[in-house]
Order: C-alpha cells, then structure tokens, then sequence
C-alpha cells in the first residue's frame, strides 16, 4: 500500500521568527519529506526561509513561492503564509532554472535535468505513470511556453501542473515575484519539483465555463505573437465584439459583459484548454492575450456556467473519480479568476467550495501549466491519493 498525505499550517504572523514557530507548531508530529510554503509578497523573503528551514526535520525539502493570495481548505486570504507539509511513499528531486528572461528554454532544461539528477533518472526514462512534475515559475516574465519547451525537450510525456508565483500588489509597476528551493530565494527562475511515487495521483484542472460550439480563427497576428491582430480575417476587436453583441470597449476582461464572460478555448480532444483574451487595443482594434498565437488556429468561445457548483463539483465528484482515497491537493488557482469573483461579489462562495476537497494547500498564481499547455482563468491542481 503506498500513499502520499499531507498537513497544513497558517500563520498571519509577520515577523520570521515568530511565525516559523506559529507554523511549525500546528505542524507538529509530522515529519515531511517536503514542505511548501506559499506567503505573500510583502515579506523578508529571506529571513522567512532561514526561520522555517532551521525548524525543519533534518532532511525535509524546502520549496516556496510568493502568491497572488493564499488557500487551504478553511479559505482564501491575503497576507499569510501557508505551509504544506508534504509525507509518505514518494520521492522528490528539485531542480532552479535560473535567467528565465534571457533563455527560458534553458532555464526549463536546467531545472528538469538537476531534479531528474538528483532523482538518479535519465530525462528519457521518466515513466509518466511513476513521476509527475509540478512547475512554478515567475509568472511576471511571461514565458512558460518558451520554458516548457525546455522542460518537455527530451520527454514529451511527462505530465506538468502548477502556476506562476506572484504577489497581491495591484500596482503593476510593483508586482514582482519571488520562489524558494531549500536556501535559495530567487527571481527570474523557474522550479520543479519532481515526484516519485506508487501512490495514487492525478494532475487536473476546472473552470467554469462551457462550450458554444461558435468558433473563430485567428488569421493574423503582431510580430510578438500575443496580439491578435485579425479573427475570421475581420479586425479582432470588431469580430469578437460582433460575436457577442457588445462594442468593443466592454471586452476587456473584469467587464461585465466582455471577455470574463464569453472567453476562448484551444480544444484538444475532447478537452477544453482555457486562453481567455486579455484586452482590446482599441487603437488598432487587435486583441491582447497572455498565450503565445498562431495564425490559421481555431478557438472555441466559450460562455460561463455557475461558479460556485462547477468547482464544488469538481472536488467532490471528479478529483476522487480521478484519485483513489484522496488525501492531499496542492492548488494553483488564477489571479484572473480571484479578480472576476472580487468583481463579482462571489469569494465566499468561491471559497466555501475548498471545504469539500482533501487537505488543501496552495495559491492565487499568474497564470496556470497543465500538461505542458499554458492556460489561464483555470484551477490546476496535483492531488494524491492513498491505495
């Protein structure tokens, strides 16, 4: 029998040492082989790495990240660090990929291969029923498909999770992002955290929106790729206002009736992988999106279901569908998402929906990895199990 459980812990406490000794408390009799930290921006980031990792049991991996916002199964919060403590029958092998911004194909490469190193396995030979690799990246550079590129290189069938570390500011000339790997604390980088294990485990995602079946194509695009210039070869801001019978000064995204509510989706399958629009660029009527674009590919639009059933739905129906016996869930949910429900008046509700998944940890992130893809407006979530 081979499982993978975990404990969680929470402090508001703001200076180092007293909270490191707050979690560490409610953390007692555990002994992880790995702990997660996710805490807000506006901390000595460094200072809170020695307090924690000097209380650590002699051997424990240490990996964090700065977030968006924190979570674990009583709630959603801003200004807290979160811990994870993570036990059981698996192994974990860490790897940093640094210069993110200058080579984000390398940083990808560095990272897997040093966690692959430490595992003792050759990039080729991952068996992706065994291992699983859970990615956090400064989400503020804006390069995971660039270093998931590097990740993927030499074994396409590794399965990916997890998001972009980031920061509660809503300044954007002030956000900046910060992740932890036992001493280190960097930015510009890229992290993965390799897993090992028999337990059970499963790599997912939801959101809440359903398809139309109505579908576009972007038929141009800038010299950057992120802007899209044409859809049905119409201006794009003009074709997709059309589409949804708005003008296009309502389509940016937090407005009512704009791209929140009637995003896109690349479909793979029978899969619907979230790329919601950004904003329009009103002076040349393209549309901005975080995704890289590719001229002649379709997207579905999509439109929204209900909130607050489709997540709680997901961890009471799907996730144990999917994992046997769950027993731990580390969640990477979009800032885009936070944003809406703010807008929306629905965090509560929103929040609520944690009480029904397994022991929970995890955070408000910029933009989301699912299985290589870079999505947004979407939950990704690594969960295991017990058999």
């Amino acid at each position: 029998m081979a499982h993978v459980k975990m404990q969680t812990a929470r402090t508001t406490q703001q200076e180092p040492g007293p909270a490191a000794e707050d979690l560490m408390k409610q953390l007692a009799g555990v002994t992880p082989k790995l702990v997660m930290m996710f805490a807000s921006r506006n901390r000595d980031h460094n200072a809170l790495n020695r307090a924690i990792r000097e209380r650590l049991p002699q051997g424990c991996r240490f990996v964090g990240a700065t977030s968006g916002g924190e979570m674990d199964n009583e709630g959603i919060y801003y200004g807290s660090v979160v811990l994870a403590a993570i036990y059981g029958d698996f192994d974990v092998g860490l790897g940093i990929g640094t210069g993110l911004s200058a080579n984000a194909v390398g940083a990808g490469g560095m990272a897997i291969k040093k966690a692959c190193d430490e595992l003792g396995v050759r990039q080729p030979d991952l068996d992706p029923r065994k291992y699983v690799g859970l990615v956090i990246d400064d989400g503020f550079r804006f390069k995971k498909e660039e270093l998931l590129l590097g990740i993927l290189e030499k074994n396409q069938t590794l399965v990916l999770v997890g998001g972009g570390a980031s920061d509660d500011n809503q300044d954007p000339s002030k956000q900046s992002a910060l992740i932890h790997i036992d001493g280190e604390v960097v930015t510009d980088a890229v992290l993965v955290a390799l897993f090992r294990t028999n337990a059970p485990w499963a790599a997912l995602r939801t959101h809440w929106y359903l398809p139309t079946g109505d579908r576009m194509t972007i038929t141009k695009v800038d010299e950057t790729h992120t802007r899209a210039l044409e859809l049905d070869g119409k201006p794009a801001a003009l074709r997709y206002a059309e589409l949804l019978g708005v003008e296009p000064t309502e389509l940016e995204f937090g407005k009512p009736q704009g791209f929140a509510v009637r995003p896109t989706a690349l479909r793979v399958g029978r899969e619907y992988f979230m790329r919601c629009p950004w904003k329009p660029v009103l002076e040349d009527n393209s549309i901005l999106f975080a995704n890289l674009l590719e001229e002649g590919s379709e997207l579905e639009l999509m439109k929204m279901g209900d909130m607050g059933e489709m997540t709680r739905s997901f961890f009471k129906d799907e996730l144990p569908r999917r994992v046997t016996n769950p027993q731990a869930a580390l969640l990477f949910n979009c800032g885009a998402r936070m944003w809406y429900a703010h807008s929306t008046g629905r965090v509560k509700e929103l929040a609520d929906t944690l009480r029904s998944a397994p022991t929970a940890a995890g955070m408000n992130v910029q933009f989301e990895i699912y299985s290589g893809f870079h999505i947004n407006t979407t939950l990704t979530v690594l969960a295991f199990g017990s058999n």
